[in-house]
């Protein structure tokens, strides 16, 4: 005789492993297939929990299982495919899975709501205004682009895709509907039909173009990797845009990943004007009802094509026939904290499950994947020109060891920068520290401003007259005297964005002069808003950080300067000088995209560094193949395969006992070929008020690797001093800060 139905529940909860429950009253245990979200009691409340499987037997005696609460959902809302691949990523990441299945839902779902209204608003012409003529509209150039994209859609267009498109266009759509030329309209958010615009015939491909197409498009069907390795402006983009055509052309969907919101407006507007297909976007920038309604788009099968940043991986989307991850070398593609996934080498496992080829896309490939391709896990493919007539600018190297700065620009540079706009160009300077100076100090005692939460020094930002750490985010105001002496001479020392657009203010006083940094652009719809005056011609000089140096594409920027690119050279983590390396080439890349040739000068105290040489010489690939050989001469990544486990406490000795403890436990548990370094305090040792320490592990094979962490990590609550910690492991860490 069976026994009852037991539901194996995976409960949102930092807690590894499932836990037993009866089905709710009245619910027939049949009815319910694994994939449904569920209300669970946990401890004194009730969280989301996800069935995984129902059966008979349980570990817990049946006097003490606990009734769910109650089934949120008619069907499953993930399928057995995609809930394999979140169980192996959990497995992968040493992650409690309730935790993983949680965050691979939006929001709105992961609240345990019922979906929300597809109703949402929308836009379009009036009789009068269609028959409207935008350039009658040249003191309203905002009103003017409204009008004319409202009337090159085919219909109705979605808020959400006016506001990916322009930005923040109330005020405008306010304007219009003013004068009786827009009006809104409820309609059901059905992707295709509202997304729609006529689409364009697109550009030609060159040799390099067409043989990179036809690679991918050979392995349609079954999965392949492919590293698209183009300079910047070889036209990686239009790539993209004929592979998607080509897979939403045989009846199968697309997703493309991208590693930051403001890359995301100006790719989706290549890939409206050419796909009239159905598309949702996901990001952050979207309200909770948005983000879940494109989420179910994708889950339904209703969207044909999915544009995201790193979470977007997660989304169920099905009949999956291609993955494309645009800037593949990115930090923001990696989680760097909670459930520490890269959504890179996700996107790569996931291809491989739904057996359809994954594009990898970089002008400045990280060594992880050059070092795929060269073993031939990956197929290269290369784009090494620009396309078009556009020629990549040569980088030069400006000596600043013994010259005289004005906020962190030298002579030469200032001077070239002046030529630059005399020819009516638009020239970019780039320095990647924003508020007004990283040190403000007491030039009568030496007192710095520091955190008082965090080993750092706090930054100056004079817009807000407040002192601020970029590390946990504390803020205090600047006060007038020094709080050690009451000296009244208080000094800023160095430059940040704010200080440099001071200068510059000041010494082009009659030139267009735009800051784009997190501080500039913090209200919702303002960076694409500038990123468009930008490509209009409005800003003259652009000077930012590194929000304006990816992917952006700016024809007529002549000179690119380089304020500071020492920290890399000299950083403590191992990878410092190759992000400094792609920063370099990601930012050059914005000179000489148009008929105009472009220069980029790069200001340093370290011209004889012999990785800086090769770089500015030879080019990435040379660099990249330098640093390869000295990862694999040193026995680091992607030589050898690394975790970290991170400890931080209030109290300065429990991270240390904590990670010994730990490490006691792994020498009992760890291969020969596993080596074990530390516990080390962290190079910060003190943030946020918290004390931390690391524990590297690291071994010469992914399974020897994995095979300590499985036995290893479920041990790890149970240790003595676990308690007194806030613990976690990073699997592939990619900063060890």
């Amino acid at each position: 005789m069976s026994g009852p139905a037991i539901l194996r529940v995976a409960v949102a909860a930092p807690v590894y492993g499932l836990f037993d429950y009866l089905p709710p009253r009245g619910v027939a245990p049949a009815s319910l297939l694994p994939g449904v979200r569920l209300r669970v009691p946990f401890g004194r409340g009730a969280r989301l929990g996800v069935l995984m499987q129902a059966g008979t037997a349980s570990t817990v005696p049946a006097d003490r299982l606990r009734r769910a609460e109650a089934v949120l959902d008619e069907a499953p809302i993930f399928d057995t495919a995609h809930l394999a691949f979140l169980v192996w990523a959990a497995d992968y990441y040493q992650y409690p899975l309730g935790e993983v299945l949680a965050g691979a839902l939006p929001v709105w779902l992961r609240r345990g709501r019922e979906v929300p209204g597809t109703a949402v608003e929308g836009w379009r012409l009036t009789e009068r205004g269609r028959s409207a003529d935008p350039a009658g509209l040249r003191r309203a150039p905002r009103q003017a682009q409204l009008l004319e994209l409202l009337g090159s859609a085919t219909g109705v267009l979605e808020r959400r895709a006016l506001v990916d498109a322009l930005g923040d266009c109330r005020a405008a759509l306010r304007a219009l509907q003013a004068k009786g030329w827009v009006e809104s309209y409820r309609i059901e958010a059905r992707t295709g039909e509202s997304m729609m615009q006529r689409p364009d015939g697109g550009l030609a491909l060159n040799n390099a173009q067409a043989a990179a197409v036809q690679a991918v498009v050979g392995g349609l069907g079954r999965f392949g990797a492919f590293l698209l390795d183009g300079v910047t402006g070889s036209g990686k983009t239009e790539v993209y845009l004929r592979l998607v055509e080509q897979v939403l052309g045989q009846g199968r969907r697309a997703l493309v990943l991208v590693p930051e919101i403001g890359l995301t407006p100006q790719l989706v507007r290549r890939f409206r004007r050419r796909i009239a297909r159905p598309m949702v976007l996901l990001h952050s920038g979207l309200s909770e009802g948005e983000r879940a309604r494109a989420w179910l788009e994708a889950q339904e099968g209703r969207a044909e094509l999915v544009v995201g940043t790193r979470s977007a991986v997660l989304t169920p989307l099905p009949d999956l026939g291609l993955v494309i991850v645009d800037e593949e070398h990115d930090l923001s593609l990696k989680q760097q904290d909670g459930f520490r996934y890269s959504a890179r080498d996700l996107a790569v496992s996931r291809a491989r499950r739904a057996r359809c080829p994954v594009v990898l896309g970089s002008a400045t490939p990280s060594l992880e994947s050059l070092r795929n391709a060269h073993t031939g896990r990956y197929q290269l493919l290369a784009l090494p020109e620009r396309a078009g007539c556009a020629s990549a600018p040569p980088l030069e190297l400006i000596d600043i060891r013994s010259a005289k700065l004005d906020a962190g620009m030298s002579p030469p540079l200032l001077r070239m920068v002046g030529e630059e706009l005399d020819r009516g160009s638009q020239v970019l300077l780039f320095l990647n520290r924003r508020g007004y100076a990283p040190v403000l100090t007491c030039h009568a005692c030496g007192w710095v401003a520091e955190c008082r939460r965090c080993d750092a020094r706090m930054t100056l930002h004079l817009g807000t007259r407040a002192l601020w750490c970029h590390h946990c985010g504390s803020r205090r105001p600047v006060a007038p005297r020094c709080p050690q002496c009451g000296d009244a001479d208080l000094r800023p020392v160095g430059q940040g964005t704010e200080r440099l657009e001071e200068v510059l203010a000041a010494r082009f006083p009659h030139v267009a002069l735009v800051r784009i940094d997190r501080d500039s652009t913090r209200r919702k719809g303002r960076l694409e808003t500038l990123l468009s005056e930008i490509r209009e011609g409005r800003h003259a000089l652009l000077l930012g950080t590194q929000m304006l140096a990816k992917g952006h594409h700016f024809p007529g920027v002549t000179l690119v300067g380089v304020l500071d690119v020492d920290q890399g050279l000299m950083g403590a983590d191992f990878r410092a000088a190759e992000r400094m390396a792609q920063l370099i080439v990601q930012v050059a890349g914005r000179a000489g995209r148009a008929e105009r040739a472009g220069r980029v000068l790069i200001q340093t105290r370290h011209p004889d560094h012999p990785l800086l040489q090769t770089l500015v010489h030879t080019g990435y690939g040379a660099f990249a193949e330098r640093a390869l050989a000295e990862r694999e001469a040193a026995q680091l990544p992607p030589f050898v395969y690394q975790a970290l486990l991170r400890a931080e406490s209030t109290r300065p000795e429990s991270p240390a006992r904590f990670l010994h403890e730990a490490l006691s436990v792994a020498r009992t548990l760890a291969p020969a070929e596993v080596d074990l370094w530390g516990p080390v305090p962290a190079p910060m040792e003190r943030r946020a008020g918290r004390f931390r320490a690391h524990l590297l592990v690291q071994c010469p094979q992914r399974s020897g690797l994995h095979r300590l962490l499985s036995v290893w990590v479920p041990r790890l609550p149970e240790l003595e001093a676990a308690g007194s910690v806030r613990w976690s492991l990073d699997v592939d860490p990619q900063e060890l800060f």
